[in-house]
């Protein structure tokens, strides 16, 4: 049987044909005007029923504020260590038993203050027994310069021979040798019981003592021998602070100054662990002719007052380096500088009140606020709170801030 239309016209196959051998009928166009007066339907009816339109959120609320204007100078920061000017092994230059300590371990010790001493009995009877022959030296020297006298006397007048005062002459020479001997063993041994007296070359911070007294202690004067480490003293002002310099960071430094006179450059500032700012400073005096091929690095140091004797050798600080006179500047909240991929970019507020991306060049950290080198005028308008609701080209409600800078503040910092 033939397939037919319905009355309705919605192209439906007469009942009286078999379902599985119906065609599939596309709706006809009667049917979608049927839907689309549908829907018309239902949004009038919702209309009447009050239902409010869909409305766009506000815009976000940000606070703006120009980049702060200070004068800054340029530097780099480094991690260094100190380390003492003089550092002493006290060793015993004559052997010996060990008498007396002293000291407390750990103490500060001024110069010429007595530390060790060792048994000076033998020392003192070596010293006799010089002292003795020297005076046995003297005697016969004062003997033979009479005798001398004399055959000279008897040589002038005829009594004695010229063979004679040649004998003479020789044994006063002789006798004079022997004094000149005796002289030396009495200042020998003399130097010897004096080093059995041990004493601080320098004011400093001995360490613990290594040999308890009692002990026999072996000494050698020229130090060719074998000897006994007692204690080891270092000073402690100024002392020493240490640190490697990049060979980038070098070759800047180099170039900064080169063009310029005065001592900025010989000026560090550091922060030793436990401070809280950078509230020392020191003197750059030494930078070493070679690079360590192996680091890539080259040694400097820089001389450090420490008069309340709180920095220790060993300690470690930071320290920075003035590489240029201080210039003007531009400053903006570090969390105001968003990473893009390699560069940094800060979103700035148009008269329009529309956000727009701006790559920057940053510099180092000063108590949280980050030097711009490039890319913002003093005139611009920086988004520096609320950056998260924020996007390129989005309209933003802004509302003024101020950024806070102060010299507590300038003082802070890292190298980044």
């Amino acid at each position: 049987m033939e397939n037919q239309l319905d009355p309705a016209g919605l192209g439906v196959d007469a009942p009286d044909t078999p379902a599985k051998s119906r065609p599939v009928r596309w709706i006809g166009k009667g049917v979608a005007g049927a839907v689309l007066a549908a829907v018309s339907a239902t949004a009038f009816y919702l209309h009447g029923l009050g239902a409010a339109p869909v409305v766009a959120p506000p815009p976000p609320s940000v606070t703006i504020s120009a980049p702060l204007q200070r004068d800054i100078e340029d530097r780099l920061g480094f991690l260094g260590q100190f380390s003492a000017v003089n550092r002493v092994e006290l060793r015993a230059q004559v052997g010996g038993t060990l008498t007396q300590i002293n000291f407390k371990d750990g103490d500060i010790v001024h110069q010429g203050d007595l530390l060790f001493e060792i048994d000076p009995e033998p020392y003192r009877i070596k010293l006799s027994e010089a002292t003795a022959e020297l005076a046995s030296a003297s005697a016969r020297l004062a003997l033979a310069t009479r005798q001398l006298t004399r055959a000279q006397e008897l040589q002038r007048s005829e009594a004695g021979t010229v063979e004679n005062v040649d004998q003479s002459v020789a044994e006063q020479r002789a006798a004079q040798a022997a004094v000149d001997r005796a002289n030396a063993l009495v200042r020998d041994a003399r130097f010897d019981l004096d080093r059995c007296r041990i004493t601080a070359p320098f004011t400093g911070r001995i360490g613990t003592h290594l040999v308890s007294a009692g002990n026999l202690v072996s000494g050698s004067r020229a130090g060719s021998g074998p000897t006994t480490l007692l204690a080891t003293i270092v000073s402690l002002d100024p002392v020493y602070l240490d640190f490697d310099i990049s060979e980038n960071d070098y070759a800047a430094f180099q170039r900064s100054r080169a063009g310029r006179q005065g001592p900025l450059s010989d000026t560090v500032t550091l922060s030793p662990t436990g401070d809280s700012g950078f509230t020392r400073t020191g003197k750059l005096d030494f930078i070493d002719n070679t690079l360590d091929r192996s680091s890539g690095t080259i040694h400097a140091r820089a001389t450090i007052p420490n008069r309340d004797l709180s920095l220790t050798p060993g300690g470690f600080a930071r320290v920075r380096l003035a590489t240029t006179a201080p210039q003007p500047a531009l400053l903006v909240p570090d969390a105001a500088v968003l990473d893009d991929q390699t560069d940094h970019m800060v979103y700035v507020v148009g008269a329009d009140d529309v956000a727009t991306p701006r790559k920057v060049q940053i510099g180092d950290l000063r108590g949280g606020l980050r030097v711009i080198r490039s890319g913002l005028a003093p005139t611009d308008r920086v988004v520096i709170d609320g950056i998260p609701s924020v996007h390129p080209g989005s309209k933003i409600s802004p509302r003024n801030g101020t950024i806070q800078f102060t010299a507590e503040q300038a003082a802070e910092g890292a190298k980044s």
